[in-house]
């Protein structure tokens, strides 16, 4: 009778103590008080229910959010103790702001916006913006006429802003698999584009791919760096270089190599796998 009389009076708990989150694909693992550590925010709102049903699952039973997998880093870090530490010339402040907004997290959001003195200056956010986020022409004399004199000697100091567009390289590259048979003009079959790489200065690629560069194998990479781990969210080697030649971009060499990975003893059926290059150049 004793038991029974406790166990009518335990609450139940509906989420663990640890709590498994899968944003955009990034798995995070974390405390259940982390997330309900700011009251009102999105996070709380969720996990501060009686009940787990209704909240969205991946196939492994971990709680989806469809955000930016990369940036929720910087929102979970903020939950831990409401504090604000970002990398040294973070280049996706904007883009960050944006997800604070939308997990409700003002206080955040403040941090994150713009700071303009009372002289209508930039301070010192303002310098260390990415030149190449916004166009080189319109979106500078926009802000110029808006923040005044003092804005444009900021403006003067970022590189390339006011001289047109840079000069520089850019490489394309892609893995790529395929099987020969005995007639190796007939019997090939190829393996589509899994993805395809850019290499060189982190500026360069993100003025000529925008939003289809994927950055999150290198998300804080400053723009005047280089960079070999972007990638592109698009498979088409013809659309990469449409973008390139818009921008004003020429193919200057290429290269390739090839590797037989495995060989099959009865069909002599050869699997071979191959690296190629594109490399283009900006005057």
């Amino acid at each position: 009778m004793d038991d029974s009389g406790d166990a009518s009076r335990r609450v139940e708990v509906p989420f663990p103590e640890i709590i498994e989150l899968n944003v955009g694909g990034q798995v995070y693992i974390t405390r259940y008080s982390t997330l309900t550590s700011v009251p009102d925010s999105l996070l709380w709102e969720m996990f501060s229910r009686k009940s787990a049903k209704g909240l969205p699952r991946d196939t492994k039973g971990r709680f989806f959010v469809d955000r930016d997998g990369f940036l929720f880093r910087y929102i979970l870090d903020y939950m831990r103790d409401q504090q604000l530490v970002l990398p040294d010339h973070f280049p996706e402040r904007g883009r960050l702001q944006r997800e604070a907004e939308f997990f409700n997290l003002p206080e955040l959001v403040k941090l994150l916006a713009p700071k303009i003195s009372k002289q209508n200056s930039l301070g010192d956010e303002g310098c260390q913006s990415d030149p190449e986020d916004s166009s080189p022409g319109t979106d500078v004399a926009r802000n110029l006429s808006s923040l005044g004199a003092a804005a444009a000697a900021c403006a003067s100091l970022v590189p390339g802003a006011m001289d047109g567009k840079r000069s520089g390289f850019i490489t394309i590259g892609y893995r790529g698999s395929y099987t020969l048979g005995r007639d190796s003009h007939t019997d090939a079959k190829f393996r589509r584009v899994a993805r395809i790489m850019v290499c060189g200065k982190t500026s360069l690629a993100k003025e000529v791919f925008g939003e289809t560069l994927n950055e999150s194998r290198d998300p804080d990479r400053p723009p005047e760096r280089y960079t070999s781990r972007y990638y592109l969210k698009f498979t088409f080697l013809e659309q990469a270089f449409d973008k390139l030649a818009d921008a004003g971009f020429h193919m200057v060499a290429c290269n390739s190599t090839g590797t037989c990975a495995f060989a099959h003893e009865q069909t002599d059926d050869k699997i071979w796998t191959s690296y190629t290059e594109y490399v283009f150049y900006r005057e």
